[in-house]
């Protein structure tokens, strides 16, 4: 994947990418903690970069939904949504609900070629839901 997008590899590029790929949706506190049980001796900045390296080669998605950090995902190339838990922050990936791409068809484009959509939908995942009462 690094050398199909032109960047060398190196340890600490694998490592991220393999972070990421294993971490959906992973804050960059998540991937340096991932990167540095397998090299120690890697610094924030050194996954700060690679980080904005991946995301400038098109290999990670950066997302950051409204009142949470940055996270990156490897699930790149597709027009998906996110979910994100307004308790607990978990996020999950949605795909387009109905046709390839209808939310890529604006009501007015404003004269934009308009080739990407970010969509967040908001709610309470399943494991933030109360219990029903029982009585």
């Amino acid at each position: 994947m690094l050398r199909g997008a032109a960047l060398r590899v190196t340890r600490p590029r694998l490592a991220v990418l393999t972070a990421v790929h294993a971490h959906p949706h992973a804050d960059t506190v998540s991937i340096f903690g991932a990167v540095r049980t397998e090299l120690p001796e890697v610094s924030h900045q050194a996954v700060y970069d690679v980080l904005r390296a991946l995301t400038a080669a098109g290999l990670v998605r950066r997302i950051q939904p409204s009142g949470s950090v940055a996270r990156y995902e490897s699930r790149v190339g597709d027009n998906h949504h996110h979910v994100v838990c307004r308790s607990c922050g978990a996020i999950a990936d949605v795909d387009c609900a109905v046709g390839e791409t209808p939310c890529l068809t604006a009501s007015d484009d404003q004269g934009f070629s308009i080739d990407e959509a970010d969509v967040t939908y908001w709610g309470i995942c399943l494991e933030c839901v109360p219990a029903p009462a029982t009585s």
